[in-house]
């Protein structure tokens, strides 16, 4: 409960000095004037209209993405699972982009069921291709069917967007992970989306627990294992669909994040999963405020940030799976 409770306090700070950055900076009772009192003014302008959807944008995706980890990493028993390396970050930005060229969707609900379709499908896709062979779906297995899917739908993405140069403008920041322009009109929806997925996972963490700890011992206690598994890869689609949606494909915070959790709470999936989603929050929040705050004026996307962090971790993790 302590680290829930630190956690709790580091968020809202962080989201506070994250408001505060950019090409005009604010002080700290100018963004909270600004949140309490909507006046018209320049300092609310650029609070609600700016920086508040990116910084709700960013909280929401890491939370949604690091929670997501979370599950697949026990309904897998795979500690290499993430959204990122299982295909599914790629499938709903392959659906997204695809949704684009050819319907023009309105609304950020329709951009989020594009995604939600898309994740699904590639996620199905990786599971059943690393269960072919002896041994079922094995970690290396699932790990190497995700590389495979990810890189031929990242593949057939950038090949619509140099084709299609009207939507390569629309979302060629969207496709490395960016906060950059985000609206409240497309955060706002999304953003229930993910509260719904992050309290039923919350809800739901002691059945999550026991998957983690085999088939067999599920199988002794009762459990439906077809079913809490199903429905844990339902809420993995909605949160990584949405956060997609919202944000763009933000790799490795599903992986890293899940690893933190458990080491400093342990294997009772639920404490990881609302220090996860707290966690993976306060990391997006804070790695997208560190570059704002040294490259002030720029627009570095968030993902490239979160790839440089994540790659060393994933071959740490790797390495230390093929040891074991």
């Amino acid at each position: 409960m302590g680290v829930c409770l630190g956690l709790l306090i580091a968020l809202p700070v962080a989201c506070l000095w994250a408001m505060m950055l950019g090409s005009a900076s604010l002080e700290p009772a100018d963004v909270l004037a600004a949140l309490l009192h909507a006046d018209g003014s320049r300092e609310a302008l650029i609070v609600g209209t700016v920086r508040l959807p990116r910084i709700l944008a960013a909280a929401g995706a890491g939370a949604a993405l690091a929670v997501s980890g979370c599950l697949m990493q026990a309904i897998t028993a795979n500690p290499l699972a993430s959204p990122g390396l299982l295909g599914v970050n790629a499938g709903a930005a392959f659906a997204v982009v695809a949704a684009i060229v050819l319907f023009q969707p309105a609304s950020a609900n329709a951009y989020a069921w594009f995604a939600f379709l898309g994740g699904a499908a590639a996620g199905a896709t990786v599971y059943g291709l690393g269960s072919v062979g002896t041994g079922g779906a094995t970690p290396l297995k699932l790990t190497l069917a995700g590389v495979i899917i990810s890189a031929f739908l990242g593949s057939v993405t950038t090949a619509i967007l140099i084709l299609d140069q009207a939507t390569l403008d629309t979302v060629r920041f969207w496709t490395v992970g960016s906060l950059a322009g985000r609206q409240m009109d497309l955060v706002r929806p999304l953003i229930a989306y993910i509260g719904v997925g992050l309290v039923i996972s919350i809800l739901v963490g002691g059945h999550v627990t026991t998957l983690s700890l085999g088939s067999d011992l599920a199988r002794a206690v009762g459990q439906n294992i077809v079913l809490w598994r199903l429905a844990a890869g339902g809420l993995v689609v909605i949160l990584a669909g949405s956060a997609v949606a919202m944000a763009g494909p933000i790799g490795f915070v599903g992986l890293v994040v899940p690893h933190m959790a458990r080491f400093v709470v342990g294997p009772d999936y639920r404490l990881v999963i609302p220090v996860s989603a707290l966690g993976g929050a306060l990391l997006v929040v804070c790695a997208d405020g560190i570059f704002r705050h040294a490259l002030p004026g720029s627009d570095f996307p968030v993902g490239i940030t979160m790839a440089a962090i994540g790659a060393p971790v994933f071959i740490y993790l790797a390495r230390r799976v093929r040891m074991s």
